[in-house]
C-alpha cells in the first residue's frame, strides 16, 4: 500500500545526518519512517525537498490574531495562513483580545473559531481577570482546558502580590508557565518610543530600559520565592538577559524569548519606519541588540518568538504618538533569523531549529510540535529552502495588515513546504488548503 505522503531528498539537521539526503515517509499523521534518498516506497503524493533543510514545524508563541474584536486588523484564517506560509505549525495566541480571553467560555470560543485553519492555533489566557491586574482568572480551570501559558500580554501584573500567587499556582498546574510583558506601568506611562536621544530628537515621551529591568529582577525573585516558572516575553534590554542568565544559573525556572525585531532594529529605524517601528517593549539600543544577538547565539535566550501584532493600515496612519503599537512578523520570523545568523555563519542550523521551533515548542507545553524528524513524531514538519533568496512585500504577505519592518528587505531562505499533522498545507510557497 502506498504511503500517505513521502518528502524526497532533503537534508535533516541533526549533526550525524546533515551530509545526507532522505526520504521522509509519512502515514496516518506520523513520520513512518526516514530513509536514504531513492528508498522511500510509494506514495499518494510527494514533496520535493532537493536542496533545502527538513525540519520540525516551526512553533510561534506570542502571535495576536486579533479575535475576538479586531477582526478588520486579523482573523484566524489570514493570521494562521502567514504561520503557515511562514513554516509555523503551532502558534500561540495572547489572550489581549475584546473581551479577553480570561474564561473557559472564551477558551472555548476561539478555538472553536481556530478550526479547520493551516496552523495549530492554541491560546493562552490571561493572568488576571479582564486583564485589569486586580484578582487573578481561574487559572486552574483555564489549565483544564489545555491553556499552559498564562499572560496580561500588553499590561504587566505590577501587583506584587498578585503576581506572586500566579507563579505560585504554577507549582499545582504541571507545565504552567507566567509569561510577563515587562514593564513597569508607572514608568512607562506615556511613553512612546525607547527613552534616548531619538525620543529626544522627535519631542516624544520614552520608555525607560529600567521599565523592563525593574519588572524582571521582581518577577525573578517571585519565581525564586515560589518556585513557579516564569517566563520572559520579548526581552529588549541587555541588563534583563543578564538578571535571567544569572537566575537560571542559580535554578530559578526562568525563560526568555526575543523577536526578530529585537535582534535586528534599533530605536534609529523608528525615524525610518514610521508609526511600523512603534511596539511595545520599544526598539533599542545598538548595543542592546548585539547583546541580544550573542544571546540567541549561545543560548543565554531561549527562543524567537514574533509579537505578530497585525494593525489596519488607517490605525498605523497616524502620528507615530496615537500609533497603536506592533508590528507583523509570523510569515517572515524564519527567513529574517536565517538571513542574520545562519547565512552569515553565526548560527548552526541546529540552533535556528532549537530557537524558533523545540524551545519554544518546550516552553509552551506543545508536545507534538517542535519534535525531531524521526520515526513515530508527529508529522509537522517544514521543507526550509536556503537557497531562497525574494524581497518582502506587505501587500504579498497574508496578514489583514501592512504594518511589515522587514518590507522592501532582501531576505535568504524560504519556507517551500509546510506539512500539518501529515497534511501539506504550504506547497513550492503557495498555500493548499
Amino acid at each position: 500500500m502506498a504511503a500517505d505522503l513521502v518528502i524526497l531528498g532533503g537534508r535533516l539537521v541533526a549533526p550525524a545526518d546533515a551530509t545526507e539526503h532522505v526520504d521522509v515517509v509519512i502515514e496516518g499523521g506520523h513520520i513512518a519512517a526516514v530513509v536514504p534518498a531513492g528508498e522511500a516506497p510509494a506514495a499518494q503524493r510527494t514533496l520535493d525537498a532537493s536542496g533545502a533543510w527538513v525540519m520540525p514545524g516551526f512553533v510561534d508563541i506570542q502571535v495576536h490574531f486579533r479575535t475576538p474584536g479586531a477582526t478588520d486588523s486579523e482573523d484566524m484564517a489570514s493570521g494562521a495562513a502567514g504561520a503557515a506560509m511562514g513554516g509555523v505549525t503551532a502558534c500561540v495566541i495572547m489572550p489581549n483580545t475584546d473581551p479577553p480571553i480570561d474564561t473557559p467560555d472564551m477558551v472555548t470560543e476561539v478555538l472553536a473559531l481556530a478550526a479547520g485553519v493551516p496552523c495549530d492555533v492554541r491560546t493562552s489566557a490571561t493572568i488576571t481577570a479582564g486583564r485589569a491586574g486586580e484578582r487573578l482568572a481561574d487559572l486552574a480551570a483555564l489549565y483544564d482546558l489545555g491553556v499552559r501559558v498564562f499572560t496580561d500580554d500588553g499590561d504587566c501584573v505590577a501587583d506584587d502580590a498578585l503576581m506572586e500567587a500566579a507563579l505560585a499556582a504554577t507549582v499545582q498546574l504541571p507545565g504552567a508557565v507566567i509569561s510577563q510583558h515587562a514593564e513597569d506601568p508607572a514608568t512607562v506611562a506615556g511613553g512612546i518610543i525607547n527613552a534616548g536621544a531619538v525620543a529626544d530628537r522627535l519631542g516624544l515621551r520614552g520608555r525607560p530600559a529600567e521599565a523592563e529591568v525593574s519588572v524582571v529582577h521582581r518577577d525573578i525573585e517571585l519565581a525564586r520565592r515560589t518556585g513557579g516558572r516564569y517566563h520572559v516575553l520579548h526581552l529588549s534590554v541587555a541588563a534583563a538577559m543578564d538578571l535571567v542568565v544569572r537566575a537560571k544559573r542559580d535554578g530559578v525556572a526562568v525563560t526568555a524569548e526575543v523577536t526578530p525585531q529585537h535582534l535586528v532594529l534599533t530605536e534609529n529605524d523608528v525615524e525610518r519606519l514610521g508609526t511600523t517601528g512603534k511596539m511595545n517593549p520599544p526598539l533599542r539600543l545598538a548595543d542592546d541588540v548585539a547583546a541580544l544577538r550573542q544571546g540567541i547565539i549561545d543560548g543565554s535566550l531561549d527562543a524567537v518568538a514574533t509579537d505578530h501584532a497585525p494593525h489596519h493600515p488607517s490605525l498605523k496612519d497616524r502620528p507615530l504618538a496615537d500609533a497603536p503599537p506592533g508590528m507583523i512578523g509570523v510569515e517572515t520570523m524564519a527567513p529574517v533569523v536565517w538571513s542574520e545568523f545562519v547565512a552569515t555563519g553565526q548560527m548552526s542550523p541546529e540552533r535556528f531549529v532549537e530557537v524558533v521551533s523545540t524551545a519554544p515548542a518546550r516552553i509552551a507545553g506543545i508536545a507534538d510540535h517542535g519534535q525531531p524528524i524521526r520515526a513515530g513524531s508527529r508529522a509537522n514538519v517544514t521543507v526550509f529552502d536556503p537557497t531562497a533568496i525574494w524581497t518582502v512585500h506587505a501587500v504579498e504577505l497574508q496578514s489583514r495588515s501592512l504594518n511589515s519592518p522587514w518590507a522592501g528587505r532582501t531576505l535568504n531562505g524560504r519556507v517551500r513546504h509546510t506539512v500539518l499533522a501529515g497534511n501539506p498545507v504550504v506547497v513550492n510557497n503557495e498555500l493548499d488548503v
